[in-house]
This record gives C-alpha cells, sequence and structure tokens, in this order.
C-alpha cells in the first residue's frame, strides 16, 4: 500500500483496531480514516453506506466487532450474533457498492471446530462441531469469511480475513466480567499484589491450551497480508480471498500461563483454581505455517508482550473499565 492512501481502520479503539492505528502512525501513513460509534454507527446501514460513498477510502480494515469472554458470549449469544452479522453486512457491501477493492476482515480462531486436530490448519473449517459457549459469534465470523469470499468471486475484489489466535496487549479488556484470560490473570495478580491477598482464583481446572499473540504483532501481520499482492497471496491459500491464520506457533497451559503473569506481576502467592467455573475449548493452537511461507514472524515471545502489557495497566488502571 502506498503511505498516502486514504485507509479506514473500522473498531480503531479496540485491542486490535488502537494497534492498527499504532502500526499506520509509526510507518508514515496520514490519511487514516477512523469514526467515533457516536459518529458512525456500524449497524445503521444507510449510515454506513453514506460514510462509503461520502469518503471513499482506498483500504478498509474491518476490526470492528461485538466481542467478550466466555460468560459475555455464553450469556448474550443474540447480542453477538446480531450486532456481528450486521456490522461485517454492512461495512463489507457498502465498501463493494463504492468501489473499494482492497478489504481486510479480522475473525476469530473460535471459527474452528471445538475438536479441531491439533495445529488448526485453515482447511478445518466447517469440519465439525463449534465450541457451544462462543457459538453465535463464531458463526457470525464464518459468515464474514465467506462473504470476503464470495464477493471476490463474483465481483473480482481482493478481500482478505485473517484468524486471529488469542490476543492481548495494551489497550485490552480488564473488566473482570467480560475480560479474555491474559487481563484477568494480569488484574486479579496485580490487585492482590498492591492489597497483600494471600491467593488469586482463576478459573477452570488450568490445564487447558492457549496459544497467545500480543497485539502489536497482530498489526504487523494485518498490515502484511494486506500487502501481498494477489498473485502470491493466491498461491498460498486455497482460493483467492481465504482466510490466513495468525498465530505465534506454540500454546501454553493456563496453568503455566498464570504462574508466568504472577512472575511478570510480582505477586508470589497462591494461584487457586476453580473447577466450578468455564474454560472452554480444551485445545486450541493454530497451524500459521501459510502466513509464515509468505515471510511473516512474530517479535514478542511471551514473556515480553506479557511485561509490555502489564506496565500499560499499571500506566492506565485509573482510566479502564472497572
Amino acid at each position: 500500500m502506498n503511505v498516502n492512501d486514504r485507509i479506514y481502520v473500522a473498531g480503531h479503539r479496540g485491542l486490535v483496531g488502537s494497534a492498527l492505528i499504532r502500526w499506520l502512525q509509526a510507518a508514515g501513513y496520514t490519511n487514516i480514516i477512523v469514526k467515533e460509534r457516536s459518529e458512525l454507527d456500524l449497524l445503521d446501514a444507510d449510515a454506513v453506506k453514506r460514510f462509503f460513498d461520502e469518503e471513499r477510502p482506498d483500504n478498509v480494515i474491518l476490526a470492528a466487532a461485538k466481542v467478550g469472554g466466555i460468560i459475555a458470549n455464553d450469556t448474550y449469544p443474540a447480542d453477538f450474533i446480531y450486532q456481528n452479522l450486521l456490522i461485517q453486512c454492512n461495512a463489507i457491501h457498502s465498501a463493494y457498492m463504492s468501489g473499494i477493492k482492497k478489504l481486510l476482515f479480522l475473525g476469530s480462531s473460535c471459527i474452528y471446530p471445538q475438536m479441531a486436530p491439533q495445529p488448526i490448519k485453515e482447511e478445518y473449517l466447517l469440519s465439525g462441531l463449534l465450541e457451544p459457549t462462543n457459538e453465535a459469534y463464531a458463526i457470525a465470523k464464518i459468515a464474514g469469511i465467506k462473504m470476503c469470499e464470495s464477493y471476490n468471486r463474483q465481483f473480482g475484489t481482493s478481500y482478505r480475513s485473517v484468524m486471529p489466535t488469542n490476543l492481548y496487549g495494551q489497550g485490552d479488556n480488564f473488566n473482570l466480567q467480560t475480560s479474555h484470560v491474559v487481563p484477568a490473570l494480569i488484574r486479579k495478580a496485580h490487585e492482590a499484589k498492591v492489597t497483600n491477598k494471600k491467593s488469586i482464583q482463576v478459573w477452570g481446572s488450568g490445564n487447558v491450551q492457549r496459544e497467545l499473540l500480543h497485539v502489536d504483532d497482530m498489526a504487523d501481520a494485518c498490515m502484511f497480508i494486506m500487502g501481498i499482492d494477489d498473485e502470491v497471496y493466491s498461491q498460498h491459500t486455497t482460493a483467492m480471498g481465504s482466510h490466513i491464520n495468525v498465530g505465534f506457533g506454540e500454546d501454553i497451559s493456563i496453568r503455566e500461563l498464570a504462574s508466568l503473569v504472577c512472575e511478570v506481576v510480582g505477586f508470589d502467592g497462591e494461584i487457586n483454581y476453580d473447577t466450578d467455573m468455564p474454560e472452554g475449548t480444551p485445545r486450541k493452537l493454530l497451524d500459521s505455517t501459510k502466513l509464515r511461507n509468505m515471510g511473516w514472524t512474530p517479535k514478542y515471545n511471551l514473556s515480553e508482550g506479557l511485561a509490555v502489557t502489564y506496565e500499560w495497566f499499571v500506566n492506565n488502571e485509573n482510566k479502564l473499565r472497572s
């Protein structure tokens, strides 16, 4: 992409969106288009169409979504499927109608079957049943992938989809009721440290495995994929516009992760596990061979990424959601 291109980042205040803004600004892009929710409601089809007709961005990165952890997904499935389907349909269709040829859609590794072979290849999509706790969200994301593929096939667009593994980093959601595992563990360990508690409680058995990627690496991967020409991209995928996994390449048990977080935070108390609480899919490790073969690799190891994330949390604790 050219540094003078007009780039619309949908969801710029989210975890990935804010990382994309950091990446673009650091790379010298100056024509970055962002809209607050009060300025553009992506659930409003007419408003989205007007926006694209007026702004005419050269490239679109669709990082906007309704997201949440296990409890949120399991409690509000209608919200997750309805809102995510609307966001995707409105943005992708309006982009096409406005003549935008290049778009990147961000999905999620939860699109894959609950008991998919490990590591998970892109080809395993739709080969089995989904994890029940986030099925609604996963179905919406699968629809987004297929929508991009369909528009490419019918209209010759270059709409690509990336499936990130579990992400963490600066700008994450640290609300204990709606957050994912890394920010939840960081907040619990930090609060226990500063209040001199002797233990923290972690959901589940601690035995499930998770792959974790720092969000700045995810932003770098997104821009790498956006910059690949169509011929090269199609050589590494099964179909033009097919989705690409973006992962770290290794996973870790929640038990090991909790210990590492406590070490980074400086909490030396006990870690207890509540087996009555949900813990999701037993293992979820992506096979990112296709992306590696294109030439991309992550920069942060887990310890480095956690340290950067904890520093950001401490510096922004007073501004975060309760």
